[in-house]
Formats: C-alpha cells, structure tokens, sequence
C-alpha cells in the first residue's frame, strides 16, 4: 500500500474529492494526513464527523499564500492538489481571483513540493482545460502546463508531478443534479441552459480511484484521463423530474422547465483529449494517459496506442436514460 507509513497532504482536503481522498488514504493507514483549507466552518465539520484522531491534521491556509504552502508540506511523503476556484461564472467575473488560485496557487505548491523533495504531486484538472473557452478551463490549463513543465525543470528534485483530468463529478458541490431536485421539490420547476448540452460525467468514486491510481502509477508529467460515459442534459433533466414526482407523488404536469440559455463562458459539449494530444497517447482498460511533451519515452503496462482523434462528449453515444437513472440511483443522487 502506496500510502501505509506515510504523511501525507491534501489541498483543498475539504472539498468534495478532498474529503473522499482522505477516506482512501486513510483506509491505508498512513502516519498523518494533513488536511489543508481556507473553510474553517467545513474543516469543523469534518472534526466532528471523523472526531479527534492522531492521523489527522486539521491546516487553515490558502494555496495562494507561498509560506503557508511550504510549511504545511514539511517532511510530506505525497501531495493531493485539488483546491480551485471551480465555477465557471464566477471565474468569468473574478478572472484575476482565479488565475491566483488555479495558476498561482499551483506554481506555489510546486516550488514548495521541490522544496521539500515530496516523492509525489497530483494535480486534478478538468475536461474545461481542452480548448478553453473560459476563464475557468484557461486557468486550468495552464495549470496542467506548470504541472508537466515542472518535471522537466525540477533539477535534481526526486519530486514526480503529474496530472489527472475530470469530467463533471455527479454529487460534487455545486453540481446540476441536487439543484434539479431542490428546484423540484421547492419551486415545482427546473432551470436549464441548453437541453442539447451533453457532459462527461463520473461517479465520486471514480474520480477517487483515478487519482489514486495516477499517484501510483505516475513516472512523471503525464495527464490521466479516465474513460467516462456522457450524459445529455436533456435526458439528465427528464430522468431527474420523473423519479422526483414518483418518489414524492407530485404531478410532472406540475414541473416547468424554464430555459435561461448558456451562462458566460460555457460550452455546448466538453472535451477529454485533443486530436494532437491522441496522436502520442497511451490506451489502458479504464483511461488513457497522455505523456509529458517533455518527457514522452515512457511505457506503461498493458497499454497500447491510442485511436487518433478528439474525444469530445458531441461524438460519444450517450447513455440511455434508464442507464442515467440507474447511475444516478447507485450515487443516491434522486
């Protein structure tokens, strides 16, 4: 086990894949796990749900602030980074507030991880990262970009660095579907952008084991990609209204769907991959691994090329709506 006997550090430990990483690395026994966030409201919560443990510490701090950084990774073993500002319109209203938490906050974790000679550093991205179109997916970017340049500059830092790209994460804060149901049940209506968007969507578990895995499997400078299903927003929306008036008897005829158009900043579809990026990546059972441009001469077990061509959810077949409410009911979403 990767992380028996070691420290570890999540930043952004929190949110929700932070908090869910804690759970896995935990499961592993680790000497502590310092948890690293500016919500001192959630960090309570969090005592209070795990209660006082000697493999936990509870770290107030902000990404963007260089010092507090390099002194909570002190003597770390592995490094987590998934504190972000995530959402798109307030990234396009704040552009300049996240360019210092996507890019400045990623740069400082950096230069802390070589500081302090971390084994290893993963940085979660986003599918908004490929051919950006927002504020939010820039920085992501850009971001990526630091990431895998960091490994070819690190000098003769141990530190590995890589990263992993998520699609949209069902339940995670701020996500559609607990909204679609708030809606429902308090306002008897639903606010959509565009009923022919269509997204890459993975469980919290998902997301989870990708970057567990990355951290296992990392060699240096490469971006994880799992291989995930696309959902339509349109059957997303009509699943979530179906099983909401059956559970709780309410008339569909009842529900209004109101169409408010595309925020600032967002996309009809997403994308995974690149056709550039295809043209050198890597092909495994459950994701795809694109190599360092830096670094591109490393093999991975059991992989073989991959298809040339983007991967973008406009081309994928979606699932079908028995198969979103059948996924949403396994997450316990409606």
């Amino acid at each position: 086990m990767l992380f028996h006997d070691k420290k570890i550090l999540i930043i952004g430990g929190t949110g929700t894949i932070g908090h869910s990483l804690l759970k896995q690395v935990l499961s592993q026994k680790p000497k502590v796990v310092r948890v690293f966030s500016r919500d001192e409201y959630k960090q309570f919560l969090l005592q209070n749900e795990l209660g006082t443990r000697d493999d936990i510490r509870l770290l107030i701090g902000d990404v963007r602030d260089f010092e507090r950084v390099q002194k909570a990774m002190e003597d770390v073993d592995y490094v987590f980074h998934t504190a972000a500002m995530k959402h798109v319109p307030a990234c396009e209203y704040n552009p300049f507030e996240a360019v210092l938490t996507n890019i400045v906050g990623t740069q400082n974790v950096i230069r802390a991880a070589i500081m302090h000679n971390v084994k290893k550093v993963v940085f979660t991205s986003s599918d908004k990262a490929i051919s950006p179109t927002n504020t939010y997916g820039a920085t992501k970017l850009t971001a990526e970009r630091l990431v895998a340049a960091a490994e070819y500059s690190k000098g003769r830092s141990i530190t590995t660095f890589v990263s992993v790209r998520f699609g949209n994460v069902l339940g995670s804060r701020g996500s559609v579907t607990p909204l679609f149901v708030k809606q429902i049940l308090e306002d008897r209506k639903v606010t959509v952008t565009d009923r022919r968007m269509s997204r890459f969507m993975m469980t919290l578990q998902q997301a989870t084991r990708l970057t567990v895995k990355a951290m296992e499997q990392a060699k240096g400078g490469e971006v994880f990609v799992l291989k995930m299903p696309v959902i339509s927003l349109d059957d997303l929306v009509d699943v979530t209204i179906e099983y909401v008036c059956q559970k709780y008897r309410i008339n569909r005829e009842e529900i209004r769907i109101e169409d408010i158009g595309l925020r600032p900043g967002e996309k009809m579809y997403e994308e995974l991959m690149t056709q550039e990026e295809s043209t050198t990546a890597w092909e495994l059972s459950d994701m795809f691994v694109i190599p360092s441009q830096f670094l591109p001469g490393h093999q991975y077990p059991d992989a073989r090329k991959a298809n040339v061509g983007s991967y973008s959810s406009d081309s994928q077949r979606p699932l079908s709506r028995e198969e979103v409410r059948s996924l949403l009911e396994s997450e316990n979403l409606i």
